[in-house]
């Protein structure tokens, strides 16, 4: 009998971790879906290293992303590591770094939370010339709107979105020091 009733519950406990593991990072009191900087990483890890080409004269490189998150401007921020190549124009490789801003928004179609809106907070090459930085800027903001424009960092399964028989929407979207939260309303 005691036999029994302990693999009643063994079986009980294993079904409540498999019912969470499908909400892991969900949490039922805030009504918040959560993800941690490192998931949001490894999302953005997953676009690079990219090679662009940019007014046909410049081939650029990107590499090594970093995230960071913004609170107070409720964005995500992308410093990566740019090469810039052009055998017309430059006698040797400029190298640096362009630090991106991104909003997020949730796209009912696709279910995924997008980068939105990206801009060029910084550009930084050392020993560039000033005549050099405006078109640097230019190659920058070509850059945000090819790569980081709309790109999808999670897309929610059905499952995510339905529990007990209700079907569930995301809403406002929060950046936090570590990690975005996304409310969750019936729909």
């Amino acid at each position: 009998m005691k036999r029994r009733k302990l693999m009643k519950s063994l079986l009980a406990i294993g079904a409540l971790v498999v019912a969470t593991t499908a909400w892991a990072g969900y949490n039922i009191w805030s009504n918040e879906y959560t993800f941690s900087q490192k998931q949001l990483q490894t999302a953005i890890d997953s676009k690079f290293p990219q090679r662009l080409r940019y007014a046909e004269v410049f081939n650029v490189g990107l590499r090594n992303p970093r995230l960071t998150l913004n609170p107070a401007q409720n964005r995500v921020l992308t410093r990566v590591n740019v090469d810039v190549v052009s055998p017309l124009l430059l006698a040797a490789p400029l190298n640096g770094t362009i630090t991106l801003s991104s909003g997020l928004r949730y796209d009912k179609a696709t279910r995924a939370i997008l980068l939105d809106n990206p801009t060029v907070d910084s550009i930084d090459f050392n020993g560039v010339p000033a005549q050099y930085k405006p078109q640097l800027s230019q190659i920058g903001a070509a850059v945000a709107e090819q790569v980081l424009k709309d790109y999808p960092i999670y897309t929610f399964t059905s499952d995510e979105l339905r529990l007990s028989g209700k079907t569930f929407e995301p809403g406002a979207i929060t950046v936090q020091s570590e990690g975005i939260a996304v409310e969750i309303n019936e729909s």
